[in-house]
Order: C-alpha cells, then sequence, then structure tokens
C-alpha cells in the first residue's frame, strides 16, 4: 500500500478546490475549519493573509457557537535568549488575539498561553517548525475551570 503524505498548503489548497471543496458552504454548515497550526518565519510575529483568512473562518465558527471558547498558543524556536524567545511567543499569540477580537469574538472567550521555546513540536532543531501559534477549541466548562 502506498500512503502520499501533502505537507505542502499550497499544494492541498489547490487540490481542495479541483475537487469541489467550498470555503463557504463550510461556514454555512458550521464547522470547524481544520488547520489548527500557524507558522511563522523567524524573528517574525504577523500573520500572512492566507493565515488571517483561515483565522477569520475560525471566528465565524466561534461566532455560530458561542459556548465554544479557545486558547492561543504561542512558541517559538530556540535560537537566541529564552526572555526574548517567550516574548516573541506572546507578540505571535497577541497578533491571533487582536485579530479574533476584530473579528466579533469576545476577549473573555480567549484565553492565552505563551510558551517560548519551551513546548517544541518537533526537535530543537527544527526552529521552522517550532515557531508557531496553535488554536485549541475548549467548551466552556473547561474554559472556566482553566
Amino acid at each position: 500500500m502506498t500512503v502520499l503524505v501533502l505537507d505542502n498548503p499550497e499544494l492541498i489548497a489547490k487540490a481542495a478546490v479541483a475537487s469541489g471543496f467550498n470555503a463557504a458552504t463550510l461556514m454555512a454548515e458550521g464547522k470547524r475549519p481544520h488547520r489548527m497550526r500557524f507558522h511563522y518565519g523567524f524573528n517574525k510575529h504577523t500573520l500572512d493573509n492566507q493565515d488571517t483568512e483561515i483565522i477569520r473562518q475560525h471566528a465565524v465558527y466561534l461566532r455560530l457557537h458561542p459556548s465554544v471558547s479557545v486558547r492561543i498558543h504561542g512558541h517559538s524556536d530556540n535560537f537566541g535568549a529564552e526572555d526574548y524567545n517567550h516574548f516573541l511567543s506572546r507578540l505571535r499569540t497577541n497578533a491571533v488575539v487582536k485579530l479574533l477580537v476584530q473579528e466579533g469574538i469576545a476577549e473573555p472567550r480567549i484565553l492565552v498561553a505563551s510558551w517560548g521555546s519551551a513546548r517544541p513540536f518537533t526537535k530543537q532543531e527544527d526552529r521552522a517548525a517550532n515557531r508557531r501559534v496553535e488554536i485549541e477549541y475548549l467548551t466552556r466548562e473547561m474554559a472556566k475551570a482553566l
């Protein structure tokens, strides 16, 4: 058996469009967007246009499901001083929070955790994969407990 793994977001997006995928239908059905992890360039904390659009889709889902909250996890690679890495991960989470709030999501529904380089996604040497923000969905009960 052959398994094909696609790790190229642009290629995946093209394949989805070619197969008839329609994001407007997805949002009308109220399904949560698939993409939960957003990667950044070295020493960057701003979202690119594609990431911004996907975060807006998450905002649509959150508006349709007012009992759901999110926790935004910010991460950095291990290059440089940990104080700066923690600061950079906080800037990354703040960029996502700001966009969600602009899209109408109330701040109390958004929890933030900035980890610096303390929780790598993969090996520390794979710096590009570790520079990221992750969106974790929580029920209202879970969010209150936290």
